[in-house]
C-alpha cells in the first residue's frame, strides 16, 4: 500500500511555522509522505501544490486569526481546479466557537492544539482510507440514577407530564428501569436491585442524580473497537444486554472527561 501524501501549509501572513513543521514531523513518523510549501502562501498556490504533488490530503495552520477566511479560500481554490477530492483539515490557534463555521464551509476536521498526534494521523488515515465511523445517530436516553421508582415517578408521570413507555428488569446489572419518551429520546430512571448493584454503588458515592448518557450506535462492535483503536478506556470491551433487547457497552468515564457514556445499539425492528 502505498504512503499516504499529505501537504503541510501556511497560508496567509503567517510567520510562524514551528507548529507546522512538528505537524509535519509527527505524520511522517506515523508513515505519510509530508510535503511542506513553507510561510506565506495565497489559497490559489496551495490548491495547485496540491494537484501538482498529487497528494491525498492538504492541511492548513494558522496563528494569525486570519482562519475564517483563508481557510475556506483553499477549499474554494481546490473546487475550481477540479480537485474538490481533495480534503482538507486544519489546525492552530483557532477558536473553539470558529469550528462549526469552518466545518460548514468545506473543511473536514478542525484540529485543536490539545489533539494527540495519534489522533490526527489515525484521522486522516481513516479518512483517506473511507474508514470514518458513523457518528451516533442520536442520543438515545439519559439514564438517572433513583433510589426508588415508586417516590418519584409522579414527578415524572404528573409534574413533567410525560408518558410511562414502559417499567423492566435488567438482572445483570440488578436494576429496574423506567422509560420515559420526550421527542426521538428517552429518559431512563434506573432503580438498584439490591447493595452490590452498580447503580446502588453509584448511589452510595455520588447520591441520585444523572448517571450516563446513552448514543444510539449502528454497529457497537465496530463501534468498540474503533475506540479502542483511538486509545479510549471501556468498561465493557464486547457488548452486553440492555433495557429494550439492546446491546450496550460502557465508556470509562476517564476517556469522556468525567461523563460515563453508554454506547447503545437498539433492537432493530423486522
Amino acid at each position: 500500500m502505498e504512503p499516504i501524501r499529505v501537504l503541510i501549509a501556511k497560508p496567509g501572513l503567517d510567520g510562524h511555522d514551528r507548529g507546522a513543521l512538528i505537524i509535519a514531523q509527527g505524520l511522517r513518523d506515523a508513515g505519510m509522505e509530508v510535503i511542506y510549501t513553507g510561510l506565506r502562501q495565497s489559497p490559489q498556490q496551495i490548491a495547485q501544490a496540491a494537484i501538482q504533488e498529487d497528494v491525498d490530503v492538504v492541511g492548513l495552520s494558522s496563528l494569525s486569526g486570519a482562519h475564517k477566511t483563508l481557510f475556506p479560500k483553499v477549499v474554494e481554490a481546490l473546487e475550481a481546479n477540479d480537485a474538490s477530492d481533495i480534503p482538507v483539515i486544519g489546525g492552530g490557534v483557532i477558536p473553539t466557537e470558529d469550528i462549526p463555521f469552518l466545518e460548514q464551509k468545506g473543511v473536514k476536521k478542525i484540529f485543536t492544539s490539545g489533539t494527540a498526534m495519534s489522533e490526527t494521523a489515525m484521522f486522516i488515515k481513516e479518512l483517506v482510507r473511507g474508514e470514518e465511523a458513523t457518528p451516533p445517530k442520536k442520543v438515545s436516553h439519559i439514564g438517572i440514577a433513583v433510589q426508588h421508582l415508586e417516590e418519584v415517578l409522579p414527578f415524572y408521570q404528573h409534574t413533567l407530564g410525560l408518558p410511562l413507555e414502559t417499567v423492566e428488569t435488567v438482572e445483570e446489572e440488578k436494576v429496574k428501569v423506567a422509560f420515559f419518551p420526550v421527542g426521538d429520546t428517552r429518559i431512563e430512571l434506573l432503580e438498584p436491585l439490591d447493595a452490590d448493584s452498580p447503580i446502588q454503588k453509584f448511589i452510595d458515592s455520588k447520591g441520585v442524580g444523572i448517571h450516563h448518557v446513552a448514543l444510539d450506535v449502528e454497529d457497537i462492535d465496530e463501534r468498540i473497537a474503533h475506540l479502542k483503536e483511538k486509545g479510549v478506556r471501556m468498561i465493557h470491551e464486547t457488548p452486553k444486554q440492555g433495557a429494550h433487547d439492546s446491546r450496550i457497552a460502557f465508556l470509562h468515564p476517564k476517556s469522556g472527561h468525567g461523563v460515563l457514556y453508554e454506547l447503545c445499539e437498539e433492537k432493530k425492528e423486522r
